[in-house]
């Protein structure tokens, strides 16, 4: 976390949580090989009002009205991991409204139910199939795997409505048939120069809720089968030994952070003592997340080149030593590093060569247990940037997506709002928001929030319990989201920003709240 950072920056499934029925995100890998997706966003279109939006309705239009042509267009993301046998889109018709309708592909252009308007619609693609009556698509041929789906519904007969999301008893669903397999999937294909090692395979990932009597474990890359991994950087910017810290936070909190979140650069000897110590505590297990600044007094260039071999081949050493799978997080927040400039060695393009260089020559010195994360700053000034495409190595030597972001719980102070508002930042200028972006590009790759939290200027107290109460309505819209990691410290890096959990009383109840929830009851495999 870094003060430039602050100033510069689904599916749903039915199940019981914690004895209640929940709405719930992501495939449940359970008997029955099948999950039910809800439409991440859906929304119509109507000819005759080219600047109206109808995002908000509880019911989707298509079919002609006189002048008026309305379509209809639904979204789904089918989460990273999902095996893909089989997909049927399912709508029901509202009371009084008959008719066919053809169900078209479109190409995903980033469109969202709150912007799309007959003037920014996308184009209409190849016909799918067409139903009427029970209204049922069998989509076996167009939804293959993971990824983002995005579909129109057109007529050209009179107007037939059907529910939207937003309706309570109609809401569209795509049930996807899984194999029956449910091991994780072979790992993305690396340079035949360097081959993976095979105990670093994609794995599956798995629905934002503690399912299955909370059996939810973690697999061979430490993505959950279910729920989402909960974590903590505690103490920043302070002498207080990182893994008292932790311990004095998880007692504050209530939970146990099961991610211990720590930093490194250059030569630094790690995993240390006390980090192998923590993460060995059979009473309260932990995996550790660490963030290596590796071209610490070198450049990327340096590092892509080969001149820090040796530093990466000790660390090499000291991973197998370790034993035990962990998160390696290189050169966290790369964007705020880049220095625009040919020949600098610290251009976007360099980074990403020393990330390839770093996950090959790790991977050909035989480490296996490092799981490694791509840890963006996410934020509109980067993202706008021209170099900002240039800085993904590929999706070969990565593992995770990771995103550091935060946001103001002081109304009226930069980046005020709430969790969503650190996940959907969109580029300066127009885009796509960062998890938007993550999942459509990047769709196969979970996501770890590797830093977050919600701040107030030292001072100048407002209540973050909104930020908090926020939190797992989210999860459960973002079926991609598999780990959340606060960072919390009492002053930032310039000392005027704290993101404690507990800065007034009704902050640390709701964050307790959170934390208690049975979303974040996953075994660490």
């Amino acid at each position: 976390m870094r003060r430039s950072k602050l100033l510069g920056y689904s599916s749903v499934l039915t199940a019981a949580l914690a004895g209640a029925s929940a709405i719930v995100s992501g495939p449940a890998y359970a008997a029955g090989g099948s999950l039910t997706l809800n439409a991440t966003e859906d929304t119509y279109a109507s000819s005759a009002r080219t600047s109206t939006t109808f995002g908000t309705e509880d019911k989707l239009v298509a079919g002609v009205l006189g002048n008026d042509v309305k379509t209809a267009f639904l979204k789904f993301v089918v989460p990273a991991g999902t095996k893909v046998a089989g997909a049927r889109l399912s709508l029901t018709p509202l009371a009084a409204s008959t008719g066919k309708l053809t169900l078209r592909k479109v190409a995903d252009n980033g469109w969202t139910e709150s912007a799309l308007t007959s003037a920014k619609a996308p184009a209409l693609g190849a016909v799918l199939g067409t139903a009427a009556g029970e209204l049922t698509f069998d989509l076996g041929s167009a939804i293959t795997g993971p990824g983002t789906y995005s579909f129109a519904l057109t007529s050209t007969g009179a107007p037939v409505r059907v529910g939207s999301s937003e309706s309570k008893t109609a809401a569209p669903d795509l049930e996807v048939t899984t194999e029956g397999d449910t091991s994780p999937p072979a790992a993305s294909k690396p340079a035949a120069t360097t081959p993976a090692p095979a105990a670093t395979p994609a794995t599956k990932p798995a629905p934002a809720q503690a399912a299955n009597g909370g059996n939810c474990v973690t697999g061979a890359n430490l993505v959950p089968t279910c729920g989402v991994l909960w974590g903590a950087a505690a103490g920043g910017f302070t002498d207080a030994p990182r893994d008292q810290a932790l311990k004095d936070w998880e007692k504050l909190s209530g939970r146990t952070a099961s991610i211990f979140h720590t930093y490194h650069k250059g030569d630094e000897v790690f995993p240390t003592k006390p980090e192998i110590a923590m993460t060995g505590d059979a009473a309260h297990p932990r995996v550790l997340l660490t963030n290596w600044k590796i071209a610490y007094g070198s450049t990327w260039a340096k590092v892509a080149k080969g001149e820090q071999d040796k530093r990466i081949d000790t660390f090499a050493e000291r991973a197998k030593a370790y034993g035990k799978k962990f998160f390696l997080v290189l050169n966290h927040e790369p964007e705020n590093d880049v220095v625009a400039r040919a020949g600098s060695g610290w251009e976007a393009k360099d980074f990403a060569a020393m990330y390839r260089h770093t996950i090959q020559r790790l991977r050909a010195k035989g480490v296996t247990n490092v799981i490694n994360v791509m840890a963006y700053m996410g934020n509109e000034k980067w993202m706008a940037q021209s170099w900002w495409k240039d800085l993904y190595p590929g999706d070969d030597v990565v593992d995770w997506m990771g995103l550091d972001s935060y946001v103001s719980a002081e109304k009226g102070y930069y980046h005020f709002g709430k969790f969503a508002d650190l996940l959907d930042r969109a580029p300066t200028g127009g885009g796509l928001g960062f998890y938007e972006w993550a999942t459509t590009k990047h769709a196969s790759k979970p996501i770890m929030v590797a830093e977050w939290g919600a701040y107030h200027r030292v001072g100048k107290i407002a209540d973050k319990a909104p930020v908090y109460d926020s939190v797992k309505a989210e999860l459960l819209k973002r079926p991609a989201i598999k780990a959340i990691v606060y960072f919390d410290t009492k002053k930032d890096d310039q000392g005027d920003r704290d993101i404690s959990i507990d800065s007034t009383a009704t902050a640390l109840s709701a964050f307790k709240k959170l934390a208690a929830d049975p979303i974040f009851q996953v075994k660490l495999g």
